[in-house]
């Protein structure tokens, strides 16, 4: 197996937004915010190479939608899925597998695409199955008002139409072992229903993807929950338990939303779970 981290796009989001009740003179000395109260976030995949799989953690948000869409999230930096796959020898056809740990649109949208003469959609890794699980798929499909604006139609519908999707059977507790792609998943409900976050074994190490329960290291004391999330006094217990776990075994975070750190470390402090250290990705998987 190979780890690669794959930079999708950088973006801004509101930083009162991404820290719900903190207040800013906190969560500014580690996430600082521009004059338009804005923060850096990335939209960072991990690619696994697994014998004759390849597979890909989330997507980003994809480059589809209107100028003005993307006129509120402050696009910055040149990344992009294509150029990231090129940098690293592979292109969108040889994916097998796009895992979606949730179908907020900054996770998924890149998954779909317009077709070439851009009267409809179609999926943008044509040779991958997409995987979700049923629960947040119905979930996603018939959204809340509070986060209908984040589950776009035109991200999800063509996974289902070209008959690529697939359910991730997640059974009835709160982790699977190992998932149809071999990897253990986590599931939790605070953020969104049924988002599942993935445990990787690699060379020894619990590599494990954040996705949006932690989303940068800004984040780890755990009271420090985003304004997003739909039920945050279960991120809250969720969120204990993990990051409890996460200290006594010396997991290994990768972060897709933090712009400048790519993954961390953290220990128990008299204050709780705190920061231990941060690297690059290449310290801790090469």
């Amino acid at each position: 197996m190979i780890l690669y981290p794959l930079e999708t796009g950088n973006f801004k989001l509101d930083g009162g937004a991404m820290f719900g009740v903190v207040p800013k003179s906190l969560w500014n000395r580690t996430n600082p915010a521009d004059n338009n109260n804005m923060i850096d976030i990335a939209a960072r995949s991990l690619l696994i190479e697994d014998g004759n799989r390849l597979i890909l953690i989330d997507t980003g948000m994809g480059n589809k939608q209107s100028e003005k869409f993307f006129s509120y999230y402050y696009r910055w930096g040149d990344y992009s899925m294509d150029s990231s796959l090129k940098k690293l020898g592979f292109h969108r056809d040889d994916i097998t597998d796009v895992f979606m740990t949730h179908l907020h649109f900054d996770h998924c949208g890149g998954s779909v695409e317009w077709n070439k003469d851009h009267t409809g959609y179609q999926p943008a890794f044509k040779n991958a199955h997409y995987w979700t699980n049923k629960a947040h798929w119905d979930w996603a499909t018939n959204p809340n008002l509070r986060e209908k604006a984040s589950f776009l139609r035109e991200n999800l519908l063509p996974m289902e139409e070209s008959g690529q999707l697939k359910f991730i059977d997640i059974g009835s507790g709160s982790y699977i072992d190992k998932s149809e792609l071999g990897f253990g998943v986590l599931l939790v409900d605070g953020h969104t229903d049924k988002q599942m976050i993935p445990h990787i074994n690699y060379k020894g190490k619990t590599v494990v993807f954040m996705a949006d329960l932690l989303p940068t290291a800004g984040h780890i004391p755990v009271p420090y929950i985003m304004g997003y999330d739909t039920r945050p006094l279960l991120t809250l217990s969720e969120k204990a338990a993990f990051m409890k776990n996460a200290a006594d075994h010396n997991y290994y975070l990768f972060m897709e939303h933090d712009a400048h750190n790519e993954i961390c470390t953290v220990t128990h402090t008299e204050k709780g779970v705190r920061l231990d250290k941060t690297y690059t990705f290449n310290e801790v998987c090469n």
